[in-house]
């Protein structure tokens, strides 16, 4: 489909995994991404999403607290 990628492309464009890519998808961080059986059919215009994961360990341990 002309102007779609496909999650390898994204994945090697964004310069992440493939299942990265998945996981954006299904949770539905990327606009307009359509699915299309098991595949899914990313806009090639798509703009890579924020990483709202904690990387700094700011939340390690805040049960102990």
């Amino acid at each position: 489909m002309e102007g779609y990628l496909t999650i390898k492309q994204v994945a090697e464009k964004w310069n992440v995994s493939p299942r990265r890519v998945q996981e954006l998808c299904s949770s539905g961080r990327i606009q307009g991404v359509v699915k299309f059986g098991r595949d899914w059919a990313i806009p090639a215009l798509a703009e890579k999403p924020s990483d709202d994961r904690v990387t700094t360990g700011q939340y390690r341990d805040w049960r102990k607290k």
